[in-house]
């Protein structure tokens, strides 16, 4: 095995950098080509067809067989300019990834000649085989019939030779096996609740769209020492390995000097990226060694999250051309930063208005307060949702270690912002307000620009920050599908919004009039949600106490995390607003706890396979010729200076043992606890179980390994080491 070490250190070394080549000094020469946009669809497509997609995209009508039927025909024609033989419905299961089944254009006419046809009903509908993917108890197992509909309003893409073209996925029964179509509902539910808001100030608003820039973060590896190391090559993570010398405490790695190899990567999917139409935009060296971060431009939320998950698949397929395996795993080193995927969220209207960003009148100031504090208050209402949206085997490794937040919800706002909520809360009054009052509060609510340019800081130590123009919920984990968080977040915030239009509707129908009634609904949100409000650093043990004296949950247990999506005004939540029904999230809650408790499993799995027939065995033997030294120390220089100059090795021998014996006890407990935890019938019985009494067994074990890779000779060492790992490219 150590062979295989040093053979994979070898390879590296002999690696060359991949000339990449642009297809154009210009970017927007080829960006998209491989997208049948707006622009694609007016070639071949007629007039007809592709007024009634738009309006199917802009107002969420239905499309006609007919145009159906003129549509597949255009795509296909185009699709297959494109090299493309076959196509597909891409779809989001609840696996986090994507899927697809491709089928080919071809047909046999009834003469036998083969000719290429895709017809309207096979773009509007497919029937893929359901039964394999994670349902939660939605349907049985030989019930296999699922459904996989056309979303207009993310555009077809070729990829290789196939067409791509996005879905939603359904079980027979029409409960959502997915997630795109809860995505698109809650998407749907906040820009109905937003455009009611917006028309207190716009009568000429008709549409409000949330808007994400995800920002991935991810690590890369070359691909010998990936797979020399089992552990990564199974659960993309390291269970083993002690820090390296030198990581990421000189601060040298952020922002600097891309290395050559890795740039070469990230030209080559950037380059397949905007093919694509994936605006990708910013690329740099992130904090631990070997880990990177690219970010697109902003988009619509649906889009966006197509697009990320399309960039993730990309850069998975680049990195094995350049000789890299890309790591999404939210930790995969222990003791240096791990990845997020920080989803920048904002709300934007079709007469051009960031809603969550300030304006230069009162009146559009005024607009952005409602869009901020409603958001602020959905945060705290439904923090327990939204922990439970990002809460994942990888991901619980990092919230609340150094460099990520931790898992109370929390909002910051920046210092100034944060001080003019309170003097607003003080000021203004539940009566009507005197003509100085209101004088002086307008000029308060003016200078909310003037404010965030002041305040320009951001504080990575929260999960959901306010960075000027935009929310940044950057809990999210960079392996994780961001439909999850998505859809609890934009549930929240419309369910908010009805609300507060309802309690300001209420008030000046009592004949409060309308900009004091908003004021004072206002008011009472920055009151009833100031103990989410936290401007300090959330990685400190000071705000663990404070957050618990503001009544903030603070929950590590897998189970009780997921719990979350059964508390009956979460059920309330989604039923009200038609994203999720109960049945479905009991569904995504079995599901969520069935992910879990299978990944923790492959852990087990994995370390007891390494720890049991790699490190025991390699320590033996290292132990072994120890203890002939020791017997030939003996022979050589007799017992009166045996004592003295064999006492260190003694010492090795004597940890080497202990560490032994640690490491097999310690293995032996772990796979009877997963034994005993496999037996139990609830599935919510085996989370609670690994979670408990599987899980710890990884860290105690890890530990007794650890010490032994600093005993046992570098050249009997079976695994690549943390500093082979992170600094080799």
């Amino acid at each position: 095995m150590a062979t295989t070490r040093f053979k994979a250190l070898e390879e590296v070394f002999n690696r060359k950098s991949i000339e990449v080549k642009f297809p154009s000094n210009k970017i927007s020469d080829y960006y998209g080509e491989n997208v049948f946009d707006s622009e694609k669809m007016r070639q071949y497509i007629s007039a007809e067809a592709y007024k009634s997609v738009m309006t199917a995209i802009e107002k969420g009508n239905r499309i006609d067989r007919k145009i159906a039927d003129q549509v597949a025909s255009g795509m296909k024609e185009w699709a297959i300019s494109k090299s493309a033989t076959h196509y597909t419905h891409w779809f989001h299961p609840l696996t986090g990834g994507t899927a697809e089944k491709h089928d080919a254009f071809l047909e046999i006419d009834k003469n036998g000649k083969p000719f290429e046809t895709f017809r309207g009903e096979l773009l509007a509908q497919q029937e893929p085989d359901a039964s394999s993917f994670p349902h939660g108890g939605l349907r049985n197992t030989f019930e296999a019939r699922g459904y996989t509909a056309w979303d207009p309003s993310s555009p077809a893409f070729v990829l290789g030779n196939t067409l791509c073209i996005p879905t939603i996925f359904i079980s027979y029964t029409g409960e959502t096996l997915d997630y795109k179509a809860p995505l698109l509902k809650s998407l749907n539910a906040l820009d109905k609740a937003a455009v009611d808001v917006c028309r207190y100030f716009d009568k000429n608003v008709n549409k409000v769209v949330a808007n994400l820039g995800a920002e991935q973060e991810y690590f890369l590896v070359d691909s010998a020492l990936y797979h020399a190391r089992p552990d990564l090559a199974l659960t993309q993570r390291t269970l083993m390995g002690h820090a390296s010398a030198k990581d990421q405490q000189l601060e040298d790695h952020y922002f600097s000097s891309i290395p050559e190899r890795v740039l070469s990567y990230m030209k080559d999917f950037e380059i397949e990226a905007h093919k694509l139409g994936i605006p990708v935009k910013t690329r740099h060296n992130e904090v631990a060694p070997n880990q990177f971060e690219c970010a697109p431009v902003f988009e619509e939320a649906n889009l966006a999250n197509d697009h990320n998950l399309l960039i993730m698949e990309i850069m998975r397929k680049v990195a094995h051309k350049h000789n890299f395996e890309v790591l999404f795993h939210e930790k995969p080193f222990a003791g240096i930063n791990g990845s997020g995927k920080h989803n920048n969220w904002s709300l934007s209207t079709d007469t051009g208005v960031n809603l969550l960003k300030p304006g230069k009148t009162p009146k559009k100031n005024t607009q952005f307060l409602i869009f901020l504090v409603s958001a602020m208050k959905a945060v705290y209402t439904h923090g327990d949702l939204l922990r439970a949206s990002i809460f994942s085997a990888g991901n619980q490794h990092r919230l609340g270690a150094n460099e990520a937040p931790p898992s109370i919800m929390s909002v910051f706002l920046g210092t100034q912002l944060n001080k003019m909520l309170d003097d607003l809360e003080k000021r203004i009054p539940n009566t009507k307000m005197t003509p100085d009052e209101k004088t002086a509060l307008k000029l308060d609510i003016g200078k909310i620009p003037e404010i965030l340019l002041d305040n320009t800081d951001r504080n990575r130590t929260s999960p959901f920050a306010f960075t000027g123009n935009r929310f940044e919920f950057r809990a999210v984990g960079s392996a994780e599908n961001s439909g999850a968080p998505l859809i609890a977040l934009n549930t929240a915030v419309a369910d908010q919004l009805i609300k507060f239009k309802k309690e300001t509707d209420a008030l000046i129908e009592s004949g409060v009039k309308k900009d004091e009634a908003i004021l004072q609904i206002i008011r009472k949100y920055i009151s009833e949600s100031k103990p989410v409000r936290f401007e300090g650093n959330g990685y400190g043990d000071k705000w663990l106490k404070e957050a618990k004296k503001r009544g903030l949950s603070n929950i590590s247990d897998a189970l009780e995390v997921y719990k979350a999506y059964l508390q009956k005004d979460v059920v309330k939540l989604f039923e009200d607003n038609n994203v999720l029904s109960k049945v479905e999230l009991e569904s995504r809650y079995e599901i969520r706890i069935e992910q879990y408790t299978k990944k923790i499993q492959i852990e087990s799995r994995v370390l007891a396979d390494l720890a049991m027939n790699h490190i025991i065995p390699t320590a033996v033997k290292y132990q072994n010729l120890l203890i002939e030294s020791v017997k030939g120390l003996k022979d050589i220089f007799g017992d009166s200076e045996y004592e003295k100059i064999s006492e260190g090795r003694i010492t090795f021998i004597k940890k080497i043992s202990e560490h032994i014996t640690s490491i097999n006890k310690k293995t032996n407990e772990m796979v009877e606890a997963r034994k005993k935890a496999n037996k139990l019938k609830k599935c919510s019985e085996r989370t609670k179980e690994y979670f408990d009494n599987v899980q710890p067994y990884l860290e105690s074990i890890r530990y007794h390994i650890d010490k032994l890779e600093l005993i046992v000779d570098d050249e009997m060492w079976p695994l690549p080491k943390y500093r082979e790992l992170l600094f080799s490219r």
